[in-house]
């Protein structure tokens, strides 16, 4: 099933398919690792739910919810 980041829960793995947008804000996330293929975990949210808090490639990653929306994945199945 695919959904975006900003839909996720707290816990849940995905696999990222594209990342959408252009530009900067694109350019911008490649360069935080956030690219086709990565695995994600969604640590976790703040309050009012920006940001979000990611693990990616072994590091942790905070992410808006603006750059969120744009991060298609595959959800993986919690085993």
């Amino acid at each position: 099933m695919l959904k975006t980041l900003e839909k996720f829960e707290i816990g849940e793995t995905g696999l990222i398919k594209k990342v959408e947008g252009e530009g900067r804000l694109r350019r911008r996330l490649f360069d935080m690792g956030v690219t086709p293929g990565a695995k994600v975990y969604l640590r976790k949210k703040a309050p009012l739910g920006d940001p979000l808090e990611i693990t990616i490639r072994g590091y942790e990653l905070s992410l808006r919810l603006s750059e969120a929306k744009l991060v298609v994945l595959e959800v993986e199945d919690k085993q």
